[in-house]
């Protein structure tokens, strides 16, 4: 599975990044970067998603392995975040990659236009080889209502935001057991999932270590995201040096399988969207170029109506009002409005910018 994937979100739990001593482990960081680098020499594009600014925190503020309140949590965050990230930039810098830091909270995975706007970050930074986008919650401004709480159902979140087709759990625990294999020696291990049941779910427990927030209940929450939006997961152990090589290498792990792929379920989606805040009329020719697998160019559309945000779903019809599918929309309705029947060339002079060349992208778009 890790061979054929493409674009692939790799999450790393704290109990990996922070040694029993509360320190980074750097050698094996770097063992990682290096996984990372050969991956990305095959053509793969990757996504970390990292914890541990919390407890790498904990140190200079003198809070131990304590429980903390939320404040105290934002506090540690806020000096941990630093050193967390500059152990990835140093770490990737060694084997020739660049990092690029983003943190996100709940809400930007709520709140439409800023969903968009990570989701474009994304895909501007994959464009680049050479960068590895490194994602981490933003917890020192993150309410108790507005958190993912876990890192975990915030990969499977950016799995689903960035259309990948693998995520990676990786952690102290191998996969997952029908019971608790550290108090059970009869617990019997799950190799592949195809489908999450209540029986599935009954199979994880609490929280795994001290410095980590997540458990095997999160991962079973974050396989139900990801699955549903279309990407396989893998959960794996990663605790030794090299755990990428290991599981290409066949290393153990439990796969729980999609039910289709990330393009075809972001379609279905699309499809299912209750609401349609407005209506693009199109032109034969743009009609036949949308039958032909291409994306809707302003110079095919001839009206627009509706008040609508960018993001947002739309009606596509032809000249005689029969409906052809629906879409989301690259523009606003204003900005829309002044770029249609224009070539795509001339959007920034009229509008002094530009997201895209398209009114609609193929892949935001499903005909009827």
């Amino acid at each position: 599975m890790l061979s054929t994937a493409k674009r692939i979100v790799i999450k790393i739990g704290s109990s990996l990044i922070i040694g029993d001593s509360n320190e980074a482990r750097k050698n094996w960081l770097v063992s990682l970067a290096s996984d990372i680098a050969e991956l990305k020499k095959s053509g793969k594009e990757i996504i970390v998603v990292t914890s541990g600014a919390v407890a790498l925190g904990r140190k200079p503020l003198g809070y131990g392995l304590r429980q903390l309140v939320l404040e105290e949590k934002q506090a540690a965050a806020a000096c941990g975040q630093i050193t967390l990230f500059s152990l990835w930039a140093e770490t990737l810098k060694t084997v020739g990659l660049s990092s690029a830091q983003i943190l996100l909270t709940a809400d930007d995975s709520i709140n439409r236009k800023r969903y968009l706007n990570a989701r474009n970050t994304l895909e501007t930074l994959l464009e680049n080889p050479a960068i590895v986008p490194i994602i981490n919650e933003n917890d020192t401004v993150a309410t108790a209502e507005l958190r993912f709480g876990d890192n975990d159902r915030l990969a499977a979140r950016v799995a689903q935001m960035a259309g990948a087709d693998l995520l990676i759990l990786f952690s102290d625990i191998d996969g997952l057991y029908d019971a608790d294999p550290r108090t059970n020696k009869n617990a019997k291990f799950q190799e592949k999932i195809t489908e999450i049941t209540p029986d599935i779910e009954k199979m994880a427990g609490g929280a795994g270590s001290l410095v980590g927030t997540g458990g095997m209940a999160t991962k079973i929450a974050a396989a139900k995201i990801a699955t549903n939006a279309g990407c396989n997961m893998i959960i794996a152990k990663g605790i030794d040096d090299h755990p990428l090589k290991a599981l290409a290498d066949g290393g153990r792990s439990t796969i729980f399988l999609a039910k289709e792929n990330p393009l075809s379920a972001r379609k279905h989606w699309i499809a299912g969207t209750l609401y349609s805040a407005g209506t693009i009329t199109i032109d034969s020719g743009a009609a036949k170029a949308l039958h032909s697998g291409k994306s809707l160019l302003p110079a095919g559309v001839t009206n627009v109506t509706g008040m609508f945000d960018r993001g947002d779903a739309v009606i596509i019809q032809d000249s005689e009002g029969k409906r052809l599918g629906r879409g989301l929309i690259s523009y606003d309705a204003e900005d829309a409005k002044r770029i249609i029947g224009k070539k795509s060339a001339e959007i920034e002079q009229i509008l002094g910018f530009k997201r895209r060349d398209v009114l609609i992208h193929r892949d935001d778009m499903v005909l009827e």
